[in-house]
Parts: C-alpha cells; sequence; structure tokens
C-alpha cells in the first residue's frame, strides 16, 4: 500500500471509529434476494437481541438485488414485507441507503451486480461485508478487491461455515496440523454464474478454511448429481470437495490429521458465527478472511470450472490467477 492509500485508509479508519462510539450504529442492506438479509435483520433488530448483536440495528434496505434470476426476484414482495415489519426503511437507492447507514451488508444474492454496487459504497468510505459470492467472475472479483485497497475501505466475504464452532477451532489449531481435508456440500448450479460460485462455494469455504492456501493444482470430476474436486496443495497435502444436487445433499467438514485419524467437524450451524464476525469487522475494520485467501478460493473454483471445460484434466490455480489479472488489468485500464 503506497503512502497516499495509506492516508486514505487511516482517514476512513478515523471516521468510522468515530462512528461506531454511537449507541446504536446503523447498518443498511443491499438486496433482499436472500434469506441471509432477513436471518440477519431478525437478529439485530429483535426485541431482546442477543448481547453479541448490541449496538447494531438494520435502519434500510435497498430492494435490487437480481434484475433477472427468478429464484431470487420472486423473493422480493416477502421479504420487503418481513424487513418493513422489522423497524426497517426500504430506500429507492444505493446512494440513499448510504445517506442512512453507518455500515453496509452487500446481500444481492447476484454477485454480476456487487462491483458496481460495492464501488458505490467503497465512494462512501463504509466499511461493507459483501456475501457469497463475492462476484460472478474471478476477474469481477479482483477488480472488487483491487478497488477497496485503492479506495482504503475494508471489506470481507466468506461462507457462513467457515464460523461453524469445530472448523472455526480446527483453523485456530484445536486439531493440530490438517494434512488432509474432505468437505461436502449442496452444490446447485444458476446459469449466470460459475458452477461452484453459486452453491458450491459452502463446501469450497471451509476446506480453505482448515487447509489454508497454497492450492496449486485443481482436478474436477462432474456428473449430472454430484462434483468431486481435488485440490492438490504444494506443501504435498491434498483436499477434497464433493458437491451434490440429488437427494440427501448434506454439508459436513473432515480432516485428517498429523496426530493420525480422521476428526469429523461438522457443518452448517446457523449464521450466528457469521454475523458476530461481521460486526467485529464493522467495528475494527480487520476482516477476518483475508483477500488473499479469498482470492484463492475463487480461483481453486474457476480451476474447478476449467477442468471440467478440458475433461478432467488438472488444471493450476496460477493459470487461471494470471488470465484473470490479465483481464482485470485490461478492464482496470479503461
Amino acid at each position: 500500500m503506497n503512502l497516499v492509500r495509506m492516508g486514505m485508509w487511516i482517514g476512513a479508519a478515523l471516521l468510522q471509529a468515530a462512528v461506531l462510539q454511537a449507541a446504536d450504529v446503523r447498518v443498511g442492506v443491499i438486496g433482499l434476494d436472500t434469506s441471509h438479509a432477513i436471518a440477519f435483520t431478525e437478529m439485530l433488530n429483535a426485541e431482546k437481541k442477543e448481547a453479541d448483536f448490541e449496538g447494531f440495528r438494520v435502519t434500510a434496505a435497498y430492494t435490487y438485488g437480481s434484475l433477472d434470476i427468478v429464484s431470487s426476484t420472486n423473493r422480493y414482495p416477502e421479504y420487503t414485507k418481513k424487513m418493513t415489519a422489522l423497524g426497517v426503511e426500504i430506500v429507492g437507492s444505493v446512494a440513499e441507503l448510504l445517506q442512512r447507514s453507518d455500515v453496509v451488508l452487500l446481500e444481492t444474492n447476484d454477485g454480476r451486480r456487487h462491483l458496481e454496487q460495492a464501488l458505490e459504497v467503497f465512494k462512501s468510505g463504509k466499511r461493507v461485508f459483501i456475501d457469497k459470492p463475492v462476484a460472478a467472475s474471478l476477474v469481477d472479483v479482483l477488480l472488487i478487491y483491487e478497488a477497496a485497497e485503492k479506495s482504503g475501505v475494508p471489506v470481507f466475504s466468506s461462507s457462513a461455515l467457515r464460523f461453524s464452532a469445530k472448523i472455526k477451532a480446527c483453523r485456530n489449531g484445536a486439531q493440530g496440523k490438517v494434512v488432509g481435508a474432505d468437505t461436502v456440500s449442496p452444490c446447485k448450479f444458476e446459469p449466470t454464474h460459475p458452477d461452484l460460485f453459486w452453491y458450491g462455494i459452502h463446501g469450497v469455504e471451509p476446506l480453505f478454511t482448515v487447509m489454508g492456501t497454497g492450492c496449486e493444482s485443481v482436478v474436477r470430476v462432474n456428473l449430472e448429481e454430484t462434483d468431486l474436486v481435488v485440490g492438490v496443495w504444494g506443501d504435498g497435502r491434498i483436499g477434497t470437495m464433493r458437491g451434490m444436487r440429488g437427494k440427501g445433499a448434506i454439508y459436513n467438514c473432515a480432516v485428517l490429521t498429523e496426530k493420525g485419524g480422521r476428526v469429523d467437524l461438522g457443518g452448517y450451524e446457523g449464521y450466528k458465527g457469521l454475523l458476530c464476525e461481521i460486526l467485529q469487522f464493522f467495528r475494527t475494520g480487520i476482516a477476518p478472511v483475508t483477500p488473499a485467501e479469498t482470492l484463492e478460493i475463487f480461483a481453486f473454483m474457476e480451476a474447478a470450472d476449467e477442468s471440467k471445460r478440458r475433461g478432467g484434466v488438472p488444471v493450476k490455480v496460477s493459470e487461471v490467477l494470471a488470465k484473470a489479472r490479465a483481464e482485470a488489468a485490461q478492464r482496470g485500464g479503461k
């Protein structure tokens, strides 16, 4: 980070620090096309809220969100009604929302809209959590994080699975050194998004949570109801993610440890763990997941797609990242 960017970051951090001394920090929600928007608001705006959520309240929401994904747009009437009942003001634009909020939950389910909406938030200097997926392409993911750095605005993104209790504890060393891992997740597709970006990320996120970064190559086996994605880390470890589209799809994460044996860490435990991390991020401006790790997660998923396109051959993560960086540089220069 150069001196100009550092100065911008420090200025934004001081402004946010002053704002977050308020009794109730105003939270703005962009996108009412995901159940996450309702779940977070129910916890933050409850009459008798948990102590973990004190000091924050959702005050404003902007509805859109996807413009053409039917499974998303069908939710607008119901979710708007629910948000209004929770005491949230529905506003007509992102700009209006930013005037009525101190921090932002970018909940738009459609990753294609995230770059445009995130750029508007960055201009305001407000801290923002971007719900999964960060974007609908690896190039857009890169552009979002580059824009966040240039503007000095703290940002992070994550699946809730990362913060399930046993998975988080494993990340913090509870199982000792992890020598391999296997995750399972529902993995339905959405034609407007790369295959794993839409839902398979719920299996990829915990895989990286317990394995860490350093995946070098990816191989994918793609069948009608199942995907098996195998990642090879630079230190010789192997991690797998199984995506399920048929009946019996579950969330699960298991690790192989240096101590010997296989340890089941469970799966989805709700949104509380994620929301607690988001609020701590809003307070401090320190993201619990680094941009580098999130970029590698999305490069892993893009490499899995490329492996599928090439008939299941190994694809280097560095290859897809280099290609995306070149395209991002072209787009960023326009």
